[in-house]
């Protein structure tokens, strides 16, 4: 796999947003905005990517854009979140409508496994991301992605986080932490909480 393609990133669980804002300042980052995103993953009929720990993601980043991704989780041991992933692959495009880009694969055959959104809070510090994100159901988390391992522990130090408790998982994965399969989630949403599929 082409280097450029996997994301180098990890999760802080619940964080107490204010006290990371402050640490942020402190430590020279920029406050980006706030920005509630919505998406929607998409499957074969099958769920043959689900089976093999991936998917295709459609997102409205909230700022204007809207990003076409293929996410597959590198090196996982199980499907649930008892352990680290080794990292994330990621193919993503910017492309200029949601529901053009739906109704493509939609035609083409794939299903929608499921639609969520979160809010989040970015901040940037030189070729440094910091995201905090609030998903329903969870508690608050940020996510650190930079070019090295070596920096998210600069990072996480700096904000009085403990570099041995990242995660290196999907957000699936941190609902999985709570009980609760995303798989069997048709919606996730601040208004109408988490719907469970009919089947």
């Amino acid at each position: 796999m082409d280097a450029k393609y996997e994301e180098i990133e990890a999760k802080f669980l619940d964080i107490d947003v204010n006290k990371i804002q402050e640490k942020l300042k402190e430590f020279g980052a920029v406050k980006i905005g706030e920005f509630l995103q919505k998406w929607a993953t998409f499957d074969y009929p099958d769920w043959r990517l689900d089976k093999d720990l991936s998917w295709i993601r459609v997102r409205d980043e909230g700022n204007g854009e809207i990003s076409l991704s293929f996410k597959k989780r590198l090196g996982a041991v199980d499907r649930n979140a008892s352990s680290n992933d080794e990292g994330m692959q990621e193919i993503q495009l910017k492309i200029d409508s949601f529901e053009k880009a739906t109704d493509f694969f939609k035609a083409i055959g794939f299903v929608v496994k499921h639609t969520a959104e979160k809010k989040r809070i970015r901040w940037v510090k030189e070729d440094t991301e910091f995201d905090i994100d609030i998903y329903p159901g969870l508690e608050p988390m940020i996510e650190i992605e930079t070019t090295s391992q070596e920096k998210i522990k600069t990072s996480a130090e700096a904000l009085g986080l403990n570099y041995e408790d990242r995660k290196i998982f999907s957000s699936s994965q941190a609902y999985a932490l709570k009980g609760i399969d995303v798989g069997s989630l048709v919606k996730i949403s601040f208004e109408e909480g988490l719907i469970k599929r009919d089947n």
